[in-house]
């Protein structure tokens, strides 16, 4: 009997409620920053160093996740993440003192949901699917801003009507039902199955498990590092991450608050963000199958640059029309990023490009921390938040130069090293 649907849409879905399970937390940071501060008296700065340690992990974790997902299965590295996640948020509702903080808000979670970072998106993509890859990819990446979407209102409302430990139960729970959903039906390999890759022809069969995740991973980056193109992608990645999760995801509300506006209302505001990103994320998937990745980029990144500059003078205890404008635009930009970097990751380095992307990402998320908690710092020293949006729009703008830089070398660059060379996905001489 022939299929009506490929399982390869199957795996794209449940990897879509995954991410938005892992999305809860991730969104959590920004609505509780000042109920802790008022609770527990600790510093913005210190609060955001947690956030930091949160973004740096969600990103330095990803490489190796992809890498443990060859090794011992999507299902089991996904399942075992989502626990990490529930785990991390349930705990902090026990804490007492910032170093809880770091551990459960920080490492707990950060390496939970780094492995289910983009790197996962990357892995997906690249074993389920030939045709339609950049669609699913921008789909699978707006998930993330679905999750968002989904629980910023809802954490906000519950934070002022209830405590931020309700918030974080609520987060704790989301995850933790996604997991039966996981181990139900997200499967490793179409081969698994018998069938090609969406849009294949062929039936692939998987690589044989190999040990040394992280040999592989580390092997990864050392290649990859003697070229220029990762450098270039690598530095545009760690600015995008500096100006929409490290400030922006971390610091719009606490900044609106500082201008007289509710906190409800601020997370509302982001919440939109998050829903406009979807379109736009889904729309700059669909144009990667059809543009040069490198133009898109160098796009994306000067529009965001040229938002970030205007923002401040934007702010105000109710939101303006301009506000909305802002949103609305910023929310399309958002992670519009992700399908055109995926894709120049398989293009420069083949069968290896989703640890490669993973280690790309890992950059987007050392950029994201270092903004989170620059930015916690520049509020505390200046009593405002406007010279760390006016640095990162002339970030945003550098970030666009990286990216055209590559339009001066294209096609593949990646070679395996001998010591690689034996390892599945090595890409060939």
């Amino acid at each position: 009997m022939r299929r009506l649907l490929h399982p390869a849409w199957l795996v794209a879905a449940v990897a879509f409620v995954a991410l938005i399970g892992a999305a809860g937390f991730r969104a959590t940071p920004s609505v509780l920053i000042h109920p802790l501060h008022e609770e527990f008296g600790w510093p913005l700065a210190t609060i955001s160093a947690a956030v930091s340690i949160n973004l740096l992990l969600f990103g330095v974790t990803a490489p190796f996740a992809a890498a443990l997902m060859d090794r011992f299965g999507i299902r089991r590295v996904v399942a075992t993440a989502l626990l990490l996640v529930s785990l991390g948020s349930g705990l902090t509702v026990f804490m007492r003192n910032s170093a809880e903080l770091i551990l459960c808000w920080g490492v707990l979670v950060g390496v939970g949901t780094g492995s289910m970072a983009l790197a996962f998106v990357a892995t997906i993509t690249g074993r389920w699917f030939v045709k339609r890859r950049g669609l699913v990819t921008g789909v699978l990446t707006a998930a993330g801003a679905t999750g968002q979407l989904v629980f910023l209102p809802l954490l906000a409302y519950l934070v002022e009507g209830s405590s931020w430990r309700t918030a974080s139960l609520v987060v704790a729970g989301a995850a933790l039902a996604v997991v039966p959903l996981v181990l139900w039906f997200l499967r490793d390999h179409p081969s698994d199955l018998g069938l090609p890759p969406y849009g294949g022809t062929e039936v692939v069969p998987p690589p044989a498990p190999a040990g040394g995740a992280a040999r592989r991973a580390l092997g990864a980056l050392r290649d990859a590092s003697r070229t220029r193109a990762f450098w270039l992608l690598a530095g545009g990645f760690a600015i995008c991450g500096a100006t929409t999760n490290g400030l922006v995801g971390t610091h719009f509300i606490p900044a609106a608050h500082d201008h007289g506006m509710a906190e409800t209302t601020a997370a509302s505001l982001l919440a939109l963000i998050g829903l406009f990103d979807i379109a736009g994320t889904i729309a700059s998937g669909w144009l990667t199958d059809r543009v040069d990745s490198r133009l898109l980029l160098g796009g994306y990144y000067a529009l965001r640059g040229g938002s970030l500059l205007l923002l401040p003078a934007l702010f105000g205890d109710a939101v303006r029309p301009s506000m909305v404008v802002f949103i609305l635009f910023y929310g399309l930009d958002w992670v519009a990023t992700v399908p055109p970097t995926v894709a120049l990751c398989r293009e420069y380095f083949g069968d290896r490009g989703a640890v490669v992307f993973g280690w790309v990402f890992a950059s987007h998320q050392i950029g994201a921390a270092v903004a989170a908690s620059a930015a916690g710092l520049v509020r505390d020293q200046l009593g405002n938040y406007n010279l760390a949006w006016y640095v990162a729009g002339l970030l945003a703008i550098g970030a666009a130069g990286l990216s055209l830089l590559l339009l001066r070398r294209r096609g593949a660059v990646f070679v395996a090293t001998p010591a690689m060379a034996g390892l599945p996905g090595s890409a060939p001489r």
